[in-house]
């Protein structure tokens, strides 16, 4: 009985999660400096008496914007669920152990060099940055991994400090890269590196969604792993798991998730903080339950988000990114202060 109130209860919080997704999707689509009404979208994407205004509001700006919100939203909050996972660090989070610096810092040196910026990549720029990405966020976790091994084993309190600090040394790499750019491309990668999806188009929809279709199903399938890491190292030995093999695995599957996303919408933080915590309080810490949920969780916030960034201050535009650490940075201090409790 438990069982099936557990399971009744997973649905109800993901449908309605979803639920929510989709209204913030039509308000969205609808509203902006040109308003629209639900037929007009309807008429549009059904392509029933097509009207050029339309077509060029929704398919050209509107709609990539908010696909490509939903995919980043979902990649980093599994992301940030993984981490959390496999440090056993309720703080750790994408951007707060610095993956998402030196994933950033290496996109950055790919657009110093080879002239990769936002809006001019051709399609086989667009596809390699995020294996870029990959590479610079790989590395920032191998860093923060070896240096936060202690007494043959991860210490999830020195991987806080470590990857705040390996973050803040691939920012600073990242900030002398950039003034090195013209001046026409350090404006662009500022305004990318605050997080912002302004530039969404289908090209990057299709850089980020392979990524998130083959390693999404893999952190699913280890899912028993992840909960069987909350145990402890010696318990989960003892139960069958390969540790580390597994951790690496995993560790691989979340960088490159964030690799994906950061290569299409820059550094947006807190995602990969707040929704596994919002999950697990929710539907329990059982991790095949709080990922979809979480990846839900995450879709929403960077949706309704940007849709604040743009209208809000129109016809200024605040970054994605900075209106999400308006909630994240004190959500944080709360956890933090909390886990001193």
């Amino acid at each position: 009985m438990p069982s099936l109130l557990t399971r009744s209860r997973f649905w109800l919080v993901l449908g309605t999660g979803i639920a929510l997704t989709l209204i913030m999707i039509y308000v969205s689509l609808t509203n902006g400096e040109f308003d629209m009404t639900i037929t007009d979208v309807v008429n549009t994407l059904l392509r029933h008496n097509p009207v050029p205004e339309h077509d060029l509001v929704i398919f050209e700006f509107r709609l990539p914007r908010i696909v490509i919100a939903a995919l980043v939203g979902i990649g980093l909050a599994i992301a940030g669920t993984v981490i959390q996972g496999i440090s056993r660090n309720g703080l750790a989070d994408p951007g707060l152990l610095g993956i998402n610096a030196g994933a950033g810092a290496a996109i950055v040196m790919f657009m110093l060099f080879f002239g990769g910026t936002l809006k001019e990549a051709g399609f086989a720029s667009v596809m390699a940055m995020p294996l870029f990405g990959w590479v610079g966020g790989v590395l920032s976790a191998l860093i923060i991994y070896a240096l936060s091994w202690r007494h043959g084993q991860l210490d999830p309190q020195r991987l806080l400090l470590v990857g705040i600090a390996v973050g803040s040394a691939f920012g600073a790499l990242t900030l002398f890269v950039s003034l090195k750019m013209n001046p026409n491309d350090f404006e662009m990668a500022t305004v990318w590196l605050t997080g912002s999806i302004w530039n969404a188009n289908w090209m990057y929809i299709l850089t980020v969604l392979p990524w998130l279709i083959l390693l999404i199903p893999v952190i699913m399938v280890k899912s028993r792993e992840l909960d069987m890491f909350m145990l402890g190292d010696a318990p989960s030995k003892s139960l069958g798991v390969r540790l580390e093999r597994d951790r690496f695995l995993l560790l691989l599957c979340s960088v490159g998730l964030v690799s994906a996303c950061v290569a299409v919408s820059g550094s947006i933080g807190f995602v990969g903080l707040i929704a596994p915590h919002i999950a697990k309080r929710l539907v329990g810490v059982e991790h095949a339950r709080v990922i979809p949920v979480a990846g839900v969780i995450g879709m929403l916030l960077v949706v309704g988000s940007d849709f604040i960034g743009k209208t809000v201050f129109a016809p200024a535009e605040l970054p994605v990114g900075i209106v999400i650490s308006i909630v994240g940075v004190p959500y944080f201090v709360y956890l933090l202060l909390r886990s001193k409790k």
